[in-house]
């Protein structure tokens, strides 16, 4: 569905931020982009709607290439929510704002009121509909921004860091969502330094550093790579570090284990319980 072909991008032709990256995301995939700060992260979502065009490669939507569409309509098929809320509010309410982009796209005014209320009380926020974005919390500014991106139900969804601000509680509704959004079709993509939220949430993750991809596949096996979590300045999962205390006691555990299940059978089998 979105393939990327050798994408160079420098920031005023000074700054290089992505250095030849190849990319495919099919139809209805669940992705997690991980990396340090710098990576390229956030540039690269960035060219999947079209805010930000290749200085050198290509990127491909459904077999035809992007510089063929306008922002507009690209936005039509892949949202995006930035990681500063603030960069994407500007009305004085969270109704208009989630009305504002299902205008914007023609959507008929009882249906665009529809959808914003369902959206809204997904999200929390139905309490909230007459008042300014600005006067929230930084977390409920971000489900507002959220909400004007669901509320238009692309095909592809892009989250930057969507857990910065968020407790525990919202954290688990927003997977729930998530997974519920994929389940019907939809490719869900996050930009995140979340390690755990990744673990239990996404099955593919692609790990970045210098603006490149340095690893690309299942999550357990790229989050339990030495090399990449150095390369990648990140932080080890915390199940991955678990397994490796016991493993300094029982050899017979493996060191490189991300998935709570794959740590209780072989505990299990290691106390002579499996």
């Amino acid at each position: 569905m979105i393939l990327l072909e050798d994408v160079h991008f420098a920031y005023d032709g000074l700054y290089t931020a992505l250095r030849g990256v190849s990319l495919q995301i099919d139809e209805g995939e669940r992705i997690a982009i991980v990396g340090s700060n710098g990576a390229g992260k956030t540039t690269l979502v960035k060219h999947l709607n079209g805010l930000l065009r290749p200085d050198q490669g290509r990127v491909i939507l459904d077999g035809v290439d992007a510089k063929h569409y306008s922002v507009a309509e690209l936005a039509r098929e892949i949202g995006l929510v930035m990681q500063n809320p603030d960069h994407q509010l500007f009305l004085d309410s969270v109704e208009r704002e989630v009305l504002f982009g299902l205008d914007n796209l023609g959507y008929p005014k009882e249906e665009a009121k529809i959808r914003c209320a369902r959206t809204l009380d997904n999200l929390g926020l139905e309490g909230l509909s007459s008042r300014s974005p600005f006067t929230l919390s930084g977390g409920e500014r971000k489900r507002v921004a959220l909400a004007s991106v669901l509320a238009t139900e692309p095909r592809v969804l892009c989250l930057d860091e969507p857990t910065i601000g968020q407790d525990a509680l919202q954290k688990n509704k927003l997977a729930k969502m998530l997974v519920d959004l994929n389940e019907k079709g939809k490719a869900v993509i996050v930009v995140t330094h979340d390690i755990e939220f990744v673990i239990e949430n996404f099955p593919r993750s692609v790990a970045m550093a210098d603006g490149r991809i340095v690893a690309d596949g299942p999550t357990n096996s790229v989050l339990s790579n030495d090399a990449v979590i150095e390369r990648c300045s990140l932080t080890r999962p915390q199940l991955t570090e678990t397994a490796r205390c016991l493993h300094s006691m029982f050899p017979e555990v493996p060191e490189r284990i991300t998935l709570m299940d794959d740590l209780e059978e072989i505990v299990a089998k290691v106390l002579g319980g499996g």
